[in-house]
């Protein structure tokens, strides 16, 4: 999920830092690849896709959802509903943030009551922005269940949230972020892993990562 929250996908370099090296990970098959098991273990889960609702947050988690629902298509032959969730306002660090935040549009395909809803995300970090989307998606009914997929689980949660489906473990350290970068916004599918050099503060302390 790439947003401001420390999710440890898709941002820039923070600052005081400087990218170092990037490290590959996953390239566009191994993307596909990871793709087409989580879509299987969905539909294994949840026994087919007739309770199945996809919702990818903002930004990236869009269009893995799409994939992951143009996959089941391709599978089982049923359109699973798609929708997309932006959690700015749900956010745990609103009053910490100087700025005004930047929304987007939220488009939920129905009532998610007695359904399955998979959240779709590109990388699992602290688990803040999941909590966040569990808030989100309440408001749109009562979901049977609430399950997680995401492409690259990062590791460092802070919260107890863990995802059902996992495209790749990737163990990082605190200064290093995950890059996901995807055809539809990036113009090309690759996931990276970018260390980077933290800057010492004056007192001795490394710079905050939010």
């Amino acid at each position: 999920m790439a947003t401001t929250l420390p999710s440890g996908s898709s941002q820039g370099p923070s600052e005081g830092s400087a990218a170092v090296a990037d490290t590959p990970i996953l390239d566009a098959e191994g993307i596909r690849r990871a793709l087409t098991r989580i879509a299987h273990e969905i539909l294994e889960r949840n026994q087919g896709p007739e309770k199945v609702i996809l919702v990818g947050l903002r930004r990236r988690g869009v269009p893995l959802a799409g994939r992951l629902a143009a996959l089941i298509q391709q599978f089982e032959g049923v359109d699973v509903p798609v929708g997309q969730l932006d959690i700015t306002m749900y956010r745990d660090d609103l009053g910490l943030r100087g700025t005004q935040p930047e929304m987007h549009p939220t488009s939920m395909p129905h009532d998610v009551t007695e359904r399955s809803v998979v959240l779709v995300d590109d990388v699992l970090y602290t688990g803040r922005t999941i909590r966040a989307a569990l808030d989100a998606v309440l408001d749109y009914g009562r979901p049977r269940q609430i399950q997680l997929a995401v492409l690259v689980d990062r590791g460092h949660r802070e919260l107890p949230i863990r995802p059902d489906y996992i495209g790749k473990n990737v163990p990082t350290a605190r200064h290093e972020e995950i890059a996901v970068r995807l055809e539809e916004t990036d113009g090309r599918d690759e996931v990276v892993l970018v260390r980077r050099e933290e800057r010492i503060e004056q007192d001795g302390r490394e710079g905050d990562e939010r």
